[in-house]
């Protein structure tokens, strides 16, 4: 009866019985920053009652400008551990494996997503390696996943369903260096670049450094869009069903701007070739 209690303002958008259903379902999420830590509250505060979360890394006095676990109290604790304690205090009943402390990767990518219902991405942009091996992972083991990248002061968002277009077939970054690699991410992710036009000063974007500006309203945003993702998914909802790649969404509140995006530049060209933006490669739908 608690349980209902503590979410029963979500009663109306979901039903009842849908309320008692997320709480048997476990969400993964790798990445416990700006946009994981985001991700896990969300998902709390929606009445998911299960959790397998990662992260390697301690808060930083760079991160209180957007993660939702740093402050001064926190600075030099590590965030999973942070973040996990945060959540049982929001849901005392939820039900957290909080053991992927050393991060993921090849070694241990399986195991972490056992059991899960869905993937949720809050890896670093950069963490390119790792987001290649956590996505084909889910493809292999039929494990919807969703990304929700923060860019500027908007969101785009992918979803990777089972048995459609995965991944590594959207993004191609097989045979290409890490700088490639994080190039086709950000252009896939951001077909239309809606971002671009205001930002300020671009050379704070250094991909070879790993280094690049944030805001604390694209994270919100991103937790808000990923978690609508989540719950049709979850709940198996088609009134509309979750869109999967190839078609994204992107929102920016900078530019009052929403798009539908399709993005398969790889029907034009050779795709062991530096990737081309153009028209011919993308449609949007207002």
């Amino acid at each position: 009866m608690q349980h209902l209690q503590r979410f029963c303002r979500n009663i109306g958008w979901i039903t009842e019985a849908q309320q008692r259903q997320l709480a048997t379902m476990r969400v993964a999420i790798a990445g416990m920053g700006g946009v994981g830590g985001r991700h896990l509250e969300t998902l709390t505060r929606l009445g998911i009652g299960r959790f397998t979360i990662s992260d390697l890394d301690v808060f930083e006095i760079a991160n209180i400008n957007r993660q939702t676990g740093a402050a001064q109290s926190t600075l030099g604790k590590p965030k999973i551990k942070v973040m996990a304690a945060g959540a049982r205090d929001i849901n005392p009943d939820v039900i957290i494996d909080d053991s992927f402390d050393e991060g993921i990767d090849t070694h241990n990518v399986e195991a972490f997503l056992k059991g899960a219902d869905c993937y949720v991405d809050g890896l670093d942009f950069f963490a390119v390696k790792q987001r290649r091996a956590v996505f084909a992972t889910c493809a292999k083991l039929g494990i919807p996943a969703v990304t929700a990248a923060p860019l500027g002061m908007g969101v785009a968002m992918l979803n990777f369903l089972p048995g459609e277009m995965t991944f590594e077939e959207y993004f191609r970054m097989e045979g290409h260096t890490e700088h490639e690699q994080l190039r086709r991410f950000l252009v896939g992710l951001a077909p239309m670049a809606l971002h671009a036009s205001y930002l300020r000063d671009p050379s704070t974007i250094d991909l070879e450094n790993h280094k690049g500006p944030s805001t604390p309203m694209g994270a919100v945003l991103c937790a808000g869009v990923a978690g609508v993702q989540v719950l049709k998914i979850l709940l198996g909802s088609d009134d509309p069903p979750a869109l999967g790649a190839p078609w994204g969404l992107q929102f920016d509140a900078f530019r009052y701007i929403t798009v539908r995006t399709r993005w398969e530049p790889w029907k034009h060209q050779d795709p062991t070739e530096p990737l081309r933006v153009g028209a011919e490669a993308l449609t949007v739908e207002s």
